[in-house]
């Protein structure tokens, strides 16, 4: 069974980033946006691991320790800006983006 290389590795994780900025950019949906950044950050999660499986030491484990702590502020980031949703929802019984612009004093 032949290894798959790092050239494959790193074109998904090319698509995987390219799709979340694209929902990132184009929706307006503040849930849609999270799942974006969500998918940014995965992006580049497997960059780190690829690239420390294929040009680093044997042995190594940087890059998956870059890939934990990327999880780790992951789920950071979707607890305090779901957070936020809620309270947005519940003041403006929207999630839009451009809503949130009107909570300004």
């Amino acid at each position: 069974m032949p290894d798959i290389g790092l050239n494959a590795y790193l074109l998904v994780a090319a698509a995987i980033f390219s799709v979340g900025l694209g929902v990132v950019v184009v929706r307006r949906n503040a849930i849609a946006v999270l799942c974006g950044l969500e998918l940014i950050l995965n992006g580049a999660a497997l960059n780190f691991v690829a690239l420390n499986r294929y040009t680093g030491p044997v042995g190594r484990v940087d890059g998956q320790m870059f890939a934990v702590f990327i999880i780790i502020l992951a789920a950071a980031e979707a607890a305090i800006a779901l957070a936020i949703l809620l309270n947005l929802y519940q003041m403006t019984n929207t999630v839009q983006i451009d809503e949130a612009d009107s909570l300004r004093n």
